[in-house]
């Protein structure tokens, strides 16, 4: 009678468990499912992960040099997070990054005898040079996205190698053939940056 009785006990016990782990799990996926459909929202996206600084200044150089400003918006969100005083361990500088002599050089180009280095952290100037620095790139890669922001990334001259070597025509868009896993992570980033900044900030 008593082992009877032990059984039973031990048979609520294991009911109790199993009961608690059940309505643990639940709570769990009930708190996941809201924060995914909270996520979800336009307001969250736009608040905490697709912030758009510096907004009427991107139009106006996307404008002006003919650039896609969400393509812009997307290369800023990648390069720097939108941080104006942003500073690589490679010297890159400011919204774009870009590397101080890439910058006289487009400083040369568009005939601005005002640049310094100390200026590239100005984001008026660094959005200014980046996009001119984009439309460039995607002049010199015949509208090819894919290649100008691999060379964005890599530098021009790598992607003209990587042509040459792999026999890319300018109508190339397959990602995971470009041979640096940055440069490749990169343009995949961007692209998708791009995707959502399309949706979350119609023009």
């Amino acid at each position: 009678m008593q082992g009877f009785r032990d059984r039973v006990q031990q048979n609520r016990r294991i009911q109790r468990r199993m009961a608690t782990c059940f309505c643990v799990a639940l709570f769990i996926l009930i708190v996941s499912l809201s924060a995914f459909f909270v996520l979800q929202f336009e307001p969250v996206q736009r608040k905490y992960f697709y912030v758009y600084p510096y907004h009427d200044t991107v139009m106006k150089y996307a404008e002006i040099y003919h650039v896609d400003s969400n393509l812009t918006a997307a290369v800023i969100k990648s390069e720097s997070k939108f941080k104006h005083t942003a500073l690589s361990h490679r010297g890159a500088v400011g919204l774009m990054q870009l590397m101080p002599e890439t910058a006289e050089w487009i400083a040369g180009q568009i005939g601005d005898k005002s640049y310094n280095v100390e200026s590239l952290h100005e984001p008026d100037r660094n959005i200014r040079y980046g996009t001119w620095y984009l439309a460039e790139l995607q002049r010199e890669f015949k509208g090819n996205d894919v290649l100008a922001l691999a060379a964005y990334n890599a530098g021009r001259g790598n992607v003209k190698a990587w042509m040459d070597e792999n026999n890319w025509s300018y109508s190339f868009h397959d990602i995971d053939a470009i041979p640096y896993k940055e440069t490749r992570d990169y343009v995949r980033q961007v692209i998708g940056d791009r995707k959502k900044y399309r949706e979350l900030y119609p023009e």
